[in-house]
């Protein structure tokens, strides 16, 4: 019997667990309409739960993608559900080769096979006023090898880090979302270097590409990997400017995934995901930065590095991979920050003060009864904590790549919730 009691919490209790039929591997989650749709990076699709009763989730759907293609990433808002598909890189790359080390460069993406046969590449629109049957209502086609992962809140328009043929990786895209049915790309931006069919060039050492960005108040706060992070107008998406950009890696280990603004503070949370064994790679963190001065974002502050286990002895993966982006239909605070963080489950930092962020909880999972991770040998059978959900209710969902759907209970201080 799967073990579910976590394997130490703290503020947190647990509440309810699936292994998602099956199919335990998740990344990004989204919570709607009483349901969870929930990405599988391994399993070639997206798991679709009920989950009206946290206490015991119910997986009552499941939407594939080309079997050599993932959607590891989604958005949902009102009746609408987007989600990616790409290649799966996982299928060519394993834990020791070059996807996190260099970028893939989408020059010929024909060496992948034929986009719309061996691979599908772009992303799905489904309806879901029924969520539990959610209903494919469009498709956007990229010329490329996909998506990698969308911001989308239900306005006009959405944010995607797409790979498309000429470009070295992954650069933003917007698409207006005014006809669901057939979204359209009408805004682009990548740092220069990145369009070798246009004959740009670049030595930059590690994997440059956008992971995703987040978007606030008409500027666009975008994680390039090792590249770090650019503050972008986005007011005009066919006229995208640079406000500003700053790179730490090297000396630091880059990785930069997420940057989370803070508007109503000046401040911009930037977490750097731990991409390979603690043994392997130095330490990642997670940076509170000042962006009072649009123009002149300053770092002040890291994140306490969860001490409650030895997790350099536990091995895997430690280090951050997503925080809470606080969307507007679910919980937001622009003081406290929810993080996953791989081998250390969940955490929880107080920023009120941001030179000394303060732990304030954590829930950290049992390790996984068996490994969905294709990417053998070398993938230890870890936990790997990687997306999370927040409602407004206190209520934590945390998908884990082995693990599957966890769901936790802040049981601290009321006031952070």
């Amino acid at each position: 019997m799967m073990v579910t009691e976590p394997e130490s919490a703290s503020n947190l209790r647990f509440v309810g667990y699936s292994d998602m039929a099956g199919k335990a591997d998740g990344t990004q989650i989204m919570v709607n309409k009483g349901h969870a749709f929930v990405c599988n990076p391994f399993s070639s699709g997206t798991t679709v739960l009920d989950v009206t009763d946290p206490r015991a989730p119910k997986v009552v759907n499941f939407l594939p993608v080309h079997n050599r293609s993932w959607s590891i990433h989604l958005q949902s808002f009102g009746d609408l559900l987007l989600v990616i598909e790409e290649f799966n890189f996982y299928s060519v790359f394993n834990e020791g080769s070059s996807y996190y080390d260099a970028s893939v460069d989408g020059m010929d993406s024909s060496r992948y096979g034929k986009r719309g046969e061996d691979y599908s590449a772009g992303m799905r629109v489904y309806d879901i006023k029924n969520p539990a049957n959610p209903k494919a209502i469009g498709f956007m086609a990229v010329e490329g090898l996909g998506l990698h992962r969308i911001w989308w809140t239900g306005g006009r328009y959405a944010y995607a880090s797409a790979f498309l043929d000429g470009f070295t990786d992954h650069i933003l895209i917007v698409i207006d979302m005014t006809d669901p049915a057939r979204p359209r790309e009408c805004g682009r931006w990548w740092l220069p270097g990145m369009n070798k069919a246009a004959g740009e060039t670049a030595d930059w050492p590690g994997r440059v590409a956008l992971h995703h960005a987040i978007v606030a108040d008409g500027v666009a706060y975008a994680a390039w990997r090792d590249g770090g992070f650019t503050s972008l107008d986005v007011s005009d998406p066919s006229d995208i400017k640079l406000i500003a950009r700053r790179n730490w890696s090297p000396p630091y280990a880059g990785g930069t995934h997420t940057g989370l603004p803070l508007p109503d503070r000046g401040l911009l949370v930037v977490a750097d995901e731990a991409v390979r064994d603690i043994d392997v790679e130095g330490v990642k963190h997670t940076w509170i930065f000042d962006i009072r001065k649009a123009t002149n974002p300053i770092s002040i502050a890291t994140v306490p590095i969860p001490t409650d286990q030895d997790y350099f002895k536990k091995g895997g993966h430690f280090g951050p991979h997503n925080l809470w982006e606080n969307r507007p239909d679910a919980y937001q605070s622009s003081r406290y920050v929810f993080e996953t963080y791989q081998n250390a489950g969940l955490r929880v930092f107080d920023i009120e003060n941001p030179y000394r962020p303060e732990e304030i909880g954590y829930f950290v999972p049992p390790p996984p009864a068996f490994s969905m991770d294709a990417r053998a040998p070398g993938v230890k059978q870890m936990l790997h904590t990687a997306d999370l959900y927040v409602d407004r209710n206190a209520l934590v969902y945390m998908t884990d790549f082995n693990a599957g759907l966890y769901i936790a209970e802040w049981t601290g201080d009321a006031s952070v919730f």
